[in-house]
């Protein structure tokens, strides 16, 4: 595996996979049949070849698609910048000083830089909205459980959701008609009401949000949920606790990195009491947001907090911090979809529009309001 950074470090695996139709890149966490799933980890490269195909992918073949190769990724989906010592560090095609992020890091840089024409990611704690975000394109997070994780490492979560990047918001919704039988395209609202969630992010970042908002012509209503700051510890907790359980194993491998390593040792120390906490922090937010969803058609808030670091300044334990408008959302199960912006100094940030659970089609259809 090269440690190059690089645009040959967008693809771990190379292939020409399935029919004529769309170009579809899939992230290496994701089951392909007659390939290894590494997880952009070296304690996994002696991994066998899968031998069914994730539920998804299946999905995509019967759809037409041709999946063209299976994309880097921060590693053990256990970060937020995307840069990997061991498989390489794509490079951020449109902003190339700056981390791609993470994790689904080489799925996010495949859209950018028009390799493909939709890729799949996976989201536990921001890991599609993240990149999306930091890389100039749009991504999605579905309603938790609506697409199917069967063939995903982990194997279990109560976070990670499958879920597409695109260029545009037509393909993000075209992916999800392939990839969830039961999701229909509607018509954009003649009228949104949003809901503006009171959230902490760099002026510049702030600025580029509500602009996008104000020139779409929406209004907004101030919303605050009280446990809102809580769920990122909750979120982080959780996502500890199912990590070290699904990856514990690998700690004495000598192989992870280092940011995993250290990681996945803090998080054998979450305690049973730490869960329970976290738990009910999850159901509290979540009957926020649906009481917050039941007077306004979709919240809105920033997908980054600040602009992406520089690759030279970016640390893997404050870049956490990126994740931190994100997360929550994997905690309550809302699907979640990032707009991708621009500050006025020209740097990338993204818009996140959040909608009622299960309604992921009516929320891609209210976000063409805000980017036709």
């Amino acid at each position: 595996m090269s440690n190059d950074l690089h645009n040959d470090a967008v693809f771990v695996l190379r292939m020409q996979l399935g029919g004529n139709g769309l170009r579809v890149a899939v992230k290496d966490s994701i089951d392909i049949a007659g390939y290894p799933t590494r997880a952009g980890s070296s304690a996994l490269a002696c991994a066998p070849d899968a031998t069914r195909h994730a539920a998804v992918v299946q999905l995509l073949l019967e759809g037409g698609c041709r999946i063209v190769g299976k994309t880097n990724m921060h590693e053990l989906a256990y970060g937020v910048t995307g840069i990997n010592r061991w498989t390489g560090t794509p490079c951020n095609p449109r902003y190339p000083e700056r981390i791609p992020g993470g994790s689904s890091s080489g799925s996010a840089v495949a859209v950018a830089a028009g390799l493909v024409d939709f890729a799949l990611g996976t989201d536990t704690g921001g890991s599609i909205r993240i990149p999306a975000a930091c890389c100039g394109v749009y991504g999605f997070k579905p309603t938790f459980g609506r697409v199917s994780r069967e063939g995903v490492l982990p194997g279990t979560s109560t976070l990670d959701c499958v879920g597409p990047f695109a260029r545009g918001l037509t393909m993000i919704e075209k992916a999800m008609t392939l990839i969830d039988s039961s999701f229909r395209t509607e018509l954009a609202p003649t009228a949104v009401r949003a809901g503006w969630v009171d959230v902490a992010a760099a002026p510049e970042v702030m600025a580029a949000a509500r602009g996008a908002l104000s020139d779409a012509g929406i209004s907004v209503t101030p919303i605050r949920l009280p446990s809102f700051e809580a769920a990122f510890a909750a979120g982080l907790a959780i996502i500890g606790a199912e990590t070290w359980a699904a990856y514990g194993h690998l700690i004495d491998s000598g192989a992870l990195g280092a940011d995993v390593h250290a990681r996945l040792l803090a998080a054998r120390e979450i305690t049973p009491d730490a869960l329970v906490t976290s738990e009910r922090r999850r159901v509290s937010l979540r009957e926020e947001i649906d009481v917050a969803l039941a007077s306004v058609d979709v919240l809105a808030l920033p997908t980054l907090p600040d602009c992406p670091p520089r690759l030279e300044a970016a640390d893997a334990g404050a870049a956490l911090r990126l994740s931190e408008l994100v997360r929550p959302f994997n905690l309550s199960g809302h699907p979640s979809l990032s707009i991708p912006l621009k500050t006025s100094a020209n740097l990338p940030v993204g818009l996140q529009l959040v909608g009622r659970r299960g309604a992921d089609a009516a929320l891609c259809a209210l976000a063409h309001r805000v980017v036709d």
